[in-house]
């Protein structure tokens, strides 16, 4: 089963990616140097709002892939679903390298964390 939903985000000069375990998109419209596993602020969803087949698939455990575009770089983040995930949050997404579980959790087990991710991709 495949299913796929967009989310834009933008960037901000506090942008430092440097966190080990997690990776975070928010609807916040501000950013401040302690949000080290922010990589994007002003998010059109969170993940209350994300697509019900996308939901379904990650609540049964399928993998989940976030694809982080900016420009023509690209960089993935390949995790995976999970029963217990509520994906209730209408403000953020969290990938997470661990398998913690909150309202705001998107994946566990992701294969990267905001430190991780493509250093022209953070400094766009």
């Amino acid at each position: 089963m495949f299913a796929k939903d967009r989310i834009v985000a933008e960037g901000h000069h506090n942008v430092r990616a440097t966190h080990r375990t997690t990776l975070e998109i928010t609807k916040d419209d501000y950013l401040t140097p302690r949000g080290d596993c922010i990589v994007g602020i002003k998010a059109n969803k969170g993940l209350a709002d994300l697509d019900e087949k996308v939901k379904s698939i990650i609540r049964a455990g399928g993998y989940v892939y976030l694809v982080l575009k900016v420009g023509e770089l690209i960089d993935i983040i390949k995790g995976r679903g999970d029963p217990r995930l509520s994906l209730s949050d209408p403000n953020k997404l969290i990938a997470r390298k661990s398998e913690f579980v909150s309202p705001n959790t998107l994946m566990v087990r992701a294969n990267k964390s905001a430190r991780d991710i493509d250093r022209r991709i953070v400094e766009a």
